[in-house]
């Protein structure tokens, strides 16, 4: 006898397919009911036996669309209700959305396939998605995830796409995001000055290849936000491009057509493949090869690495198919500000970068960079979280009942919020020292608490209390007169990794190992070159790298050379004299005999060593001479390399014998592709050292140290030889991007 079944599918189940998915599944099974989104998710009511229930949930589960992550299910009876047919209803929410909001996900290849074909009705459309792919945390307006709550609302469904809508056999069948050349959203290309070049929309995308072709730069904006866009391999474009935005070395991403372009000059691993291939469509940092078309040097200087991605649209798609080369592809943004969405603000700002902007009608409510990886052996490394990964973080355990907003970092930043039953940490902003990543900050905060109708009632900050995101923090918290609580720096690093791994109930102790450039310490010192224990929700700093003197404040992490003077006794720094003019000698001479400030800062032990070898004196970006100095370390394959501080007992790890053994080194005439590589060494050999001394097994590691892919590579050697279990931030950056995540996964699992 036919009964009334509900089925709840609860995870990222809006905005992938699930709804079409499950009614050409229930027609199979000859069901009626419906299928519709709720607050919680999907919600499934038919009628049926019990038995054919479990089957049907159990092929839900199987055979579910391949963007969607199911986090839970359930199936119960329910008073008997007739239904005449199977179909999708519109989503109705009486309560708070309690649900992963849906990421952007990049273009499919039955969409590429569309756009590539003449005979396709969708031939050249640059907006073309399915319910495979497309913006959708880019456009969310409102949740639950239907088009009346997307910014794609404002074009209304033309008869040849509400057909394709309504069509169960359809791949567009409820696709939210559905539109067409007669009903989607237009182009318009202007130069700089914004004199209209052409809106002729089966015609743009020829133009916008031909002026990339003739070395011109062009501000693109994609379904994420603005990029800059030149000829890849054009070596004055890109130095053009690189002086008009003040970039004078930080690497650019390249955008290539293809994966088997890629392949013809990149070295692929399995694992670097399938990312660059994923949905996600992230950068990608490969390794250079003699087989590039592009100009690596001029790309990344002095780097032997390059950022690689593929098409995340379909606009990107059909311009680079079109050109057949590579593009030079980077935020549409002035140095140190957000990446930019609205056309108004992108001419404003890039006028004087870009040649000629290629602009649309579409409204961008979260406009995301590009995320960043890097992989080591089989570890992937998030050097970046944001587009396709911001802004769910499922699988979280949440033990509080209260909501939680965790304002993180300074730099990197983010913020997490926890209004419900879900985890959602935000896409990557930038550094807050910027007046417009603090207000892209401050407005998306907003935004997410208009999104979830929900107040924090406790608000998480940085013990650091200059930090903008801390300043900010304590401002709302005084305006909405909730609970404050400042965090250190370091032990949320700690914690962020323990939450990502579930190691809170761990019964063994774990070896925290976290190295930065900067953070405020329980001391009142900055923090950087830290090692803890946790055990028993408890986490206790066991030892750290010896203190030395921070000077001239931030200046410090900008200028390598000043590490190094700090780090040198009066005999040794006398030899590095020639990097300072007499005034700044001077200056700092006499700072050093008076000053307060320590650190135990392994970041900045990175820039003195970089200087050391005459690799950096002066960072024209964040970690630039780290990033060098691990390019250097790089080109040497030989293995006699030097632990520095092979005879060295100690309680805490001392530097200044390692930058001294160094300068020896040095004057001895070792070459310095082998002391870089060694000074790495010697940092993987005092965490395995430390290890052993408090017989710890389990080492987690984070901060932005160890976005150094070589230092774990050497070091996940190290931990198998000697039978240790090293664990790495995996779904999170290293860097403080982490710290928001860090400070609620602390709050809510750690006594001290």
């Amino acid at each position: 006898m036919s009964k009334t079944f509900k089925i709840e599918i609860k995870g990222r189940v809006q905005g992938v397919g699930f709804r079409p998915f499950v009614f050409n599944l229930a027609k199979g099974f000859k069901f009626s009911g419906t299928v519709s989104n709720n607050e919680n998710g999907v919600v499934i009511y038919c009628n049926t036996t019990k038995d054919n229930a479990a089957h049907f949930l159990e092929d839900i589960l199987k055979n579910k669309p391949e963007i969607a992550v199911i986090t839970s299910h359930d199936l119960t009876e329910i008073p008997f209700t007739k239904y005449n047919d199977f179909t999708i209803i519109p989503s109705k929410v009486n309560k708070k959305i309690n649900i992963p909001l849906t990421p952007d996900f990049a273009i499919c290849e039955a969409c590429k396939s569309d756009i590539s074909n003449p005979e396709n009705r969708r031939f050249n459309y640059a907006f073309t998605t399915c319910i495979h792919c497309g913006p959708r945390y880019a456009i969310t307006e409102k949740f639950p995830f239907e088009r009346a709550h997307t910014s794609i609302d404002d074009f209304n469904l033309c008869v040849s796409c509400n057909e394709e809508y309504t069509n169960p056999s359809d791949r567009r069948f409820h696709s939210q995001t559905n539109s067409c050349t007669s009903c989607g959203i237009q182009m318009n290309l202007t130069d700089n000055f914004g004199k209209l070049i052409t809106n002729n929309q089966s015609n743009i995308i020829n133009e916008v290849a031909t002026l990339l072709s003739q070395g011109k730069i062009i501000a693109i904006k994609n379904t994420n936000g603005y990029l800059l866009c030149c000829d890849a391999s054009n070596t004055a474009t890109i130095n053009e491009l690189r002086t008009r935005k003040k970039r004078p070395n930080k690497p650019f991403a390249v955008l290539y057509p293809s994966n088997s372009a890629v392949k013809k000059e990149f070295d692929l691993s399995k694992y670097e493949e399938n990312a660059l291939q994923s949905r996600i469509a992230p950068i990608v940092i490969l390794k250079n090869t003699n087989k590039t078309s592009i100009d690596a040097q001029a790309i990344a200087p002095n780097l032997n690495h390059t950022g690689v991605m593929l098409p995340s649209s379909a606009l990107m798609e059909l311009i680079i198919q079109k050109l057949k080369k590579s593009l030079v592809a980077t935020s549409g943004n002035i140095h140190g500000s957000p990446i930019l969405s609205e056309e108004l603000d992108a001419v404003k700002q890039l006028k004087e970068v870009a040649d000629y902007f290629l602009h649309h009608n579409l409204n961008i409510k979260f406009p995301q960079d590009d995320s960043v990886l890097k992989f080591v052996e089989d570890k992937q490394l998030i050097l970046r979280r944001s587009r396709g990964l911001a802004p769910n973080y499922i699988e979280a355990e949440i033990t509080s009942k209260e909501s939680i907003l965790a304002m993180g970092a300074h730099l990197k930043s983010t913020f997490t919020f926890v209004p419900n039953g879900q985890t959602y940490v935000s896409q990557y902003f930038g550094n807050l020292d910027s007046y417009d990543v603090s207000e892209r900050h401050k407005k998306t905060i907003k935004q997410y608490i208009d999104l979830f109708e929900t107040m924090p009632k406790t608000i998480l900050i940085d013990k650091h209390t200059q930090y903008q995101s801390s300043v900010l923090g304590k401002e709302l918290a005084s305006g909405w007169n909730t609970e404050l609580i400042g965090i250190q720096h370091h032990k949320a690093h700690f914690a962020s990794v323990l939450g990502e791994h579930d190691l809170f109930n761990s019964e063994e102790k774990i070896l925290g190992v976290i190295w930065d450039g900067t953070g405020l310490g329980d001391d009142n010192m900055i923090w950087g070159g830290e090692f803890f224990v946790y055990k028993n929700n408890d986490i206790a700093r066991l030892t750290h790298f010896e203190y030395y003197d921070w000077l001239a404040n931030d200046k410090m992490a900008k200028e390598p050379r000043l590490t190094l003077f700090s780090l040198l006794d009066d005999q040794h720094r006398e030899s590095i004299k020639h990097k300072f003019s007499k005034t700044e000698w001077t200056i700092y001479s006499n700072t050093i005999k008076t000053n307060n400030l320590k650190t135990s800062s392994v970041g900045r032990l990175f820039d003195a060593v970089a200087s050391v070898l005459d690799i950096a004196d002066i960072n024209t970006f964040e970690a630039e001479a780290a990033m060098l100095l691990e390019n250097c370390a790089n080109l040497y394959y030989k293995s006699y390399y030097i632990d520095f501080l092979h005879e060295e007992t100690y309680d805490k790890i001392p530097a200044k014998k390692i930058i001294q053994a160094i300068v020896k080194a040095c004057r001895e005439g070792f070459c310095k592709e082998r002391l870089a590589y060694s000074f790495i060494y010697t940092l993987a050999k005092t965490i395995i050292k430390t290890a052993k001394a408090n017989q710890i097994k389990t080492i987690a590691c984070s901060g932005g140290v160890f976005q150094n892919a070589l230092l774990v590579s050497i070091l996940n050697q190290m931990t198998k030889k000697e039978g240790m279990h090293l664990i790495l931030n995996r779904k999170l950056s290293a860097n403080d991007e982490n710290i928001s995540f860090g400070q609620w996964m602390y709050h809510q699992h750690i006594k001290n």
